[in-house]
């Protein structure tokens, strides 16, 4: 809290000077009410902010005044986010606004301004409209700025001209973004990653592994562990930490890490975890998708070590589930406007013993690194890595799903035809269990490959979800004239319905000597038969998730014995 009185204060003093008046006021106003105030009203409800005291109204709008109000001072160097000269001039034709007029601008009764570097916008017409929901209108009023710094994929070209199509103004010079000079990061505090890691977005950080390192060991080491984040990465002490346990069922508990640690027994469960855009990349070749860029390495498998959620469970008292529907999980890691991410598993995942759900304090023998969710996640075998949810901080069951926007807004799938202009969110099932994959890590695509003995060799994974075994991995060199089963090489020993593990596996593909050029095809079978779409066309959805049509990598063959 000290940290917090200490940023308004600065930050007032900063906007004073610098003429910010109406949000200098109001960051003064908070201030006082920090200072002088020794309790919260008592319907305030209660978040923590990294390990406590996180207050969601209060932080909500502490939060906003910090980072709003030194607003573009991150952004000195803004060049680096405009796309054209024409979005970056003050065109002298537009009106001139100060950020006190912009302030009286913040519902659809009086039109929703927000501001941008050194421009002003009107989003009223825009706000139903906006993928992310009503986090939006956390700016009604105020900067865009500090939230673009948070969710860093707005700062592209297509993004920057659709705002600019909702331009009205100019902020007065004396106000400009150009006088703003220091901006904590949220991303200053990030973990150092390794850096072979191929990178798909850096605020927030996504990176996945080459793809023939990825299949070099059955359990993927922690380093070469793709990187999902969806905001900051928190920092969180050990000793201040606490899990909050909530909702219908239950004793409200706080419960440490230690109490964790000492109180129920220690399980392990070896367990692949894949993000639902795994392979994207393959699906955008029909036509542009909303989302990172994965390869195919946004998957891992792992060895998890924590604590049966249902033991953690029945110690707050949990006796009768027969009216809750959901479990919900909120982390640690927040947005500007102190709203942390969220998700939320069906109640059947916890009523099914063999579904193996664990609250994971380790990973690989090795206490959870930052990236992976230090010191506490949640693991959900068989199931889309957005429902595992990283730095846990609170439990609630529930007979509602989360209300978070990755639950309701997001990891949906949806018909081929539909598009962001006809796009119902609430239509569309969460994505829980992932359907059957597989992919060809070794050789890549556009590689030149030299043949063994006559033979193609390709390495690869198969994974399928809710704990399906994969039976089998089909491979082919002449587009399906012709497939042959893969060797499966290294295969977790388990039942169908609790084989939560990949496979990973290699196929020897005889070749003719006159061939140069091969594209090899792969495909995987589950226990339940299911096997993978041959094309994208026909699964392909703006949000370019669960990807798991055929494998396709075309290479150049080398014959040294042709040669000879």
């Amino acid at each position: 809290m000290l940290l917090f009185k200490n940023l308004v204060h600065r930050s007032q003093l900063f906007l004073k000077a610098q003429s910010f008046p109406a949000i200098s006021c109001l960051s003064q106003t908070i201030f006082l009410k920090m200072k002088y105030s020794t309790s919260f009203d008592s319907d305030t409800k209660y978040r923590r902010f990294n390990s406590r005291f996180k207050t969601k109204n209060y932080y909500k709008f502490v939060s906003v005044i910090v980072v709003s109000s030194c607003g573009a001072y991150l952004l000195k160097d803004r060049k680096i986010f405009l796309s054209s000269d024409e979005t970056s001039s003050r065109k002298p034709s537009y009106p001139m606004y100060t950020l006190e007029e912009v302030s009286k601008h913040a519902t659809k009764q009086d039109r929703i301004w927000v501001t941008y570097e050194d421009r002003v916008y009107d989003i009223t017409e825009f706000v139903d409209d906006h993928p992310g929901g009503d986090v939006i209108m956390m700016a009604a009023g105020s900067a865009l700025d500090p939230f673009w710094i948070t969710y860093g994929f707005h700062k592209q070209a297509e993004v920057i001209k659709i705002l600019e199509t909702y331009r009205i103004g100019n902020i007065s010079k004396e106000e400009s973004a150009e006088s703003v000079a220091n901006l904590m990061d949220p991303y200053d505090s990030d973990p150092e990653r390794n850096p072979i890691l191929k990178i798909n977005a850096h605020k927030p950080f996504n990176a996945e592994p080459p793809l023939p390192l990825l299949v070099q060991n059955f359990i993927t080491p922690s380093d070469l562990f793709y990187i999902r984040n969806h905001l900051p990465v928190p920092l969180v002490d050990e000793k201040d930490y606490e899990l909050e346990i909530t909702g219908m069922g239950v004793e409200e508990k706080a419960l440490t890490l230690d109490i964790l640690k000492s109180k129920f027994e220690k399980v392990s469960v070896t367990a692949t975890i894949q993000c639902a855009g795994n392979r994207r990349s393959d699906m955008v070749k029909v036509k542009p998708v909303k989302g990172l860029n994965w390869e195919g390495g946004a998957i891992g498998n792992a060895v998890w070590s924590g604590v049966r959620l249902r033991d953690v469970l029945e110690f707050c008292g949990l006796k009768d589930v027969s009216k809750i529907r959901h479990i919900q999980f909120e982390g640690l890691d927040t947005d500007p406007t102190n709203v942390p991410y969220g998700a939320s598993i069906p109640i059947e995942k916890l009523l099914n013993p063999l579904s193996d759900v664990i609250l994971a304090y380790e990973m690989n023998g090795e206490p959870l690194s930052r990236d992976h969710g230090y010191p506490l996640r949640v693991i959900v075998p068989g199931v889309a890595g957005a429902r595992n949810v990283k730095w846990l901080g609170k439990i609630i069951l529930s007979d509602k799903e989360s209300d978070s926007h990755w639950q309701q807004n997001d990891y949906k799938g949806f018909c081929p035809s539909v598009d962001w202009d006809t796009v119902d969110f609430k239509s569309s099932l969460a994505i829980q269990e992932l359907p059957v994959i597989s992919a060809i890590c070794d050789p890549l695509e556009g590689q030149r490959v030299s043949l063994q003995n006559g033979k193609l060799i390709v390495n690869g994974y198969a994974w399928s979800g809710g704990g399906c075994k994969v039976i089998r991995v089909d491979v082919t060199a002449n587009k399906g004239q012709h497939w042959q089963p893969a060797e499966i090489i290294q295969q977790e020993n388990a039942n169908p319905g609790r084989c939560w593990s990949w496979v990973l596996w290699r196929a020897e593909i005889p070749m003719n000597e006159n061939v140069n050029e091969v594209e090899i095809w792969a495909k995987a079978v589950d226990s339940n038969y299911n096997t993978q779409p041959e094309s994208f066309e026909n699964i392909w959805n703006l949000r370019g998730v669960l990807a798991n049509a055929y494998h396709r990598v075309r290479v150049n063959v080398i014959n040294k014995d042709k040669i000879r």
